[in-house]
């Protein structure tokens, strides 16, 4: 799933390759898909498009935005973006293709869910893009530790790490894929409670949430997830799928799956305090 490095990574991979190329044809919709979201019509999205030139890509949270000419292409959820060169073959089913005028093209698909969306600049008014293009990314600077103290408020106090930091987007980008290893590296269960927290956890999640996340995304997103090129990120995740059943890194305690507020948590029991 995007989330907030892969995103980032994202936008960096498209500038690098299709910035300055112009988008020659768009098919939209062609392999129907029940989980597939689109704003708007998507039969509208090869006039909307066509002959446009890209120009920029940038990324607000777990959503990756692309400007050509005065329309926006966005990208977010369960979305698997990828880039083939001319000659390539190409995937059969997609949600989304971008052919470019160097023979090369854009895709958009989605296994589970994901969301796609074309349309001209300021007409999207989804309130998580808004939201996710409001607040300050965890990779800048605004986002310190006076705004992170910020979000705790007397209607957070008694919810989980969890659903504190992975929902209602108080942090755009955040999900439940990046927030194993950042309470991991805090040494934090996902079930422990925000009003259990002192000034010095507060700093300690703080610190977690900007360290982690600038790992993540300075080895090109997590090894769950694959980038612009189809190829694995870097960053080795010490909480995931491809963790789950293994020792911990720490400890050697097993690390344990468990089905918690619509997905699935991974921690060390030893390592980690509820």
């Amino acid at each position: 799933m995007i989330e907030l490095p892969e995103a980032a990574v994202l936008a960096k991979q498209i500038n690098e390759a299709v910035g300055g190329k112009k988008i020659k044809n768009v098919i939209a919709a062609q392999s129907p898909h029940k989980l597939a979201w689109y704003f708007g019509d998507p039969q509208e999205y090869k006039f909307l498009l066509t002959g446009k030139v890209i120009s920029k890509a940038v990324s607000y949270g777990g959503q990756v935005e692309i400007t050509a000419g005065n329309a926006k292409l966005l990208f977010s959820d369960g979305v698997n973006l990828r880039y083939y060169n001319k000659g390539e073959r190409l995937p059969d089913k997609h949600q989304l293709l971008l052919e470019l005028d160097d023979g090369s093209s854009l895709i958009g698909s989605v296994q589970i869910y994901g969301g796609l969306a074309a349309f001209p600049e300021g007409k999207n008014d989804n309130k998580y893009y808004l939201i996710a293009k409001e607040k300050p990314s965890p990779l800048s600077n605004d986002f310190d530790e006076a705004y992170f103290r910020s979000l705790f408020s007397e209607g957070t106090a008694k919810l989980s790490l969890k659903a504190f930091l992975a929902t209602e987007q108080r942090i755009p980008g955040l999900g439940n894929g990046v927030l194993q290893d950042i309470l991991f590296n805090a040494k934090m269960h996902p079930k422990k409670k925000v009003n259990s927290l002192s000034i010095t956890d507060q700093r300690t999640l703080f610190d977690s949430i900007k360290i982690t996340l600038s790992e993540m995304t300075a080895k090109c997103g997590r090894d769950t997830e694959n980038d612009l090129l189809g190829k694995a990120g870097r960053y080795k995740t010490k909480l995931s799928k491809n963790t789950h059943g293994q020792s911990c890194s720490v400890c050697g305690t097993l690390i344990t799956k468990e089905a918690y507020l619509g997905g699935s948590i991974y921690y060390c029991a030893r390592c980690q305090r509820t």
